[in-house]
């Protein structure tokens, strides 16, 4: 089952203990990469250009749920754009 991503607007949540800050993600990612090699051979990823990513599961580190989380809203900083 995929599990949405946050937005500017919501945030994960366990719905076992209440953790908002803490998750392990295992996601699929489809990318296409510019990678630079230095003279010694050692390669670095310069640019990146994601293609398509899926969240495939969320653990929750403080209890240890798998795909427990939902989707909830952020709290209203009161800092206006």
């Amino acid at each position: 089952m995929a599990v949405p991503l946050p937005t500017a607007q919501t945030r994960w949540r366990c719905t076992l203990c209440g953790n908002l800050t803490r998750f392990d993600v295992t996601r699929s990612t489809r990318a296409v990469e510019y990678v630079h090699l230095d003279l010694a051979g050692e390669p670095g990823v310069e640019e990146r250009e994601v293609l398509s990513e899926t969240i495939e599961s969320v653990r929750c580190r403080w209890c240890n749920a798998v795909d427990q989380v939902e989707l909830v809203d952020r709290p209203n900083t009161g800092l206006s754009d």
